[in-house]
């Protein structure tokens, strides 16, 4: 029983700690979705060379893109004309970033978490897609796969009504932000902030204190296991903050954390699957490569700047989630839960008419 309390109480505290940031980064991703559209985006990212996969790395970080709707975009910049290497880099800096997991890395981590983990994000798409140029260049990617233009725009067109449907009737620009933020965004992210809210109220209430300090090496060691375990499945980047919150409170290093936000949201099955069918085995090996390989040397240097700066990243975490939640944070908590409530209506109904 004692157990069962404690679980409960750090996921009361665990809404309370991120529901106000959160909100904030669903407004802030609302605003984006609206004054930036995705034809703007495709506009831009046309060509061949280093510029485009910049481009591509830099819209990719805060543009608010649910999951569903990474992999149709990506097929419609192939389509209009973006390079192997510009499209691999946004498949990789959008889901591995966004303004609503930068907010609850604040909310959870530190500002320096908060700053590295989009730099890393952004240098990761940059590096991948210069790679998948690369491959081109030397004459060793002649695989002629990749989606047609009837493919690209079904795929997109099944996104917009899966995921991202809207209205046709003319609505205000408020109205607009309001509704991708609290139904299409969240509706989106919904099954998984809940799957990432108990995995990490499961560890902070179950697992011992200093469990990963005193049961796994640290350093590369942690860090490989960090990439093995979240290669294969898929959890978003905002849900995928409290988990690692939860595995740094009980001392898992910061280096080996970061190893954990990066590749997860890039690397589920889902995605090396159709980054193979659109790009090719050959760059479905450098997209691979290249997040792997960056993360674990972003994982090294980030290790040793908290050394050098003698910051305990474990002990800022636990102490923040130790903390009673203040009122501003349970009335934002209980928002959230009920947005969240509605939202799995909504899901749960869409499903079921689906499958009528």
């Amino acid at each position: 029983m004692e157990t069962l309390q404690a679980i409960l109480h750090e996921l009361v505290a665990l809404f309370a700690d991120t529901a106000p940031w959160l909100l904030v980064g669903f407004v802030l991703a609302g605003v984006m979705k609206v004054f930036v559209p995705e034809k703007w985006i495709q506009s831009h990212l046309g060509g061949t060379g280093a510029w485009p996969v910049l481009r591509a790395s830099l819209y990719g970080v805060p543009i608010p893109l649910c999951s569903c709707s990474v992999i149709p975009t990506a097929a419609s910049l192939r389509k209009a004309g973006a390079s192997k290497g510009a499209t691999t880099s946004f498949l990789i800096s959008t889901p591995e970033t966004g303004v609503d997991s930068i907010s609850v890395t604040y909310a959870l981590l530190d500002p320096l978490m908060t700053v590295i983990r989009p730099v890393v994000a952004f240098v990761t798409a940059v590096v991948t897609g210069l790679g998948v140029n690369l491959l081109g260049r030397l004459g060793w990617d002649r695989e002629g796969i990749g989606l047609g233009a009837e493919d690209g725009h079904a795929s997109h067109d099944h996104a917009e009504d899966s995921c991202c449907d809207s209205n046709d009737k003319p609505k205000g620009k408020l109205r607009e932000v309001l509704d991708f933020a609290f139904v299409t965004l969240l509706d989106d992210l919904t099954p998984w902030l809940l799957v990432g809210f108990v995995l990490s109220a499961l560890v902070a209430g179950l697992v011992p204190d200093s469990f990963f300090i005193e049961s796994v090496p640290a350093g590369l060691p942690s860090m490989l296991l960090m990439m093995l375990v979240a290669t294969p499945i898929y959890i978003c980047a905002t849900a995928s903050t409290p988990i690692a919150a939860a595995m740094i409170a009980k001392g898992l290093h910061p280096g080996a954390a970061l190893v954990f936000l990066l590749v997860g949201p890039a690397t589920n099955m889902t995605t090396l699957l159709v980054v193979s069918k659109l790009l090719g085995r050959r760059c479905l090996m450098v997209y691979l490569g290249g997040i792997v390989l960056t993360a674990l040397a972003a994982g090294l240097l980030v290790d040793a700047l908290y050394a050098r700066l003698d910051m305990d990243l474990s002990a800022i975490v636990a102490s923040a989630l130790g903390e009673e939640p203040g009122m501003l944070g349970l009335v934002a908590g209980g928002v959230l839960a009920l947005l969240m409530a509605v939202s799995l209506v909504r899901i749960v109904r869409a499903r079921s008419g689906k499958t009528a």
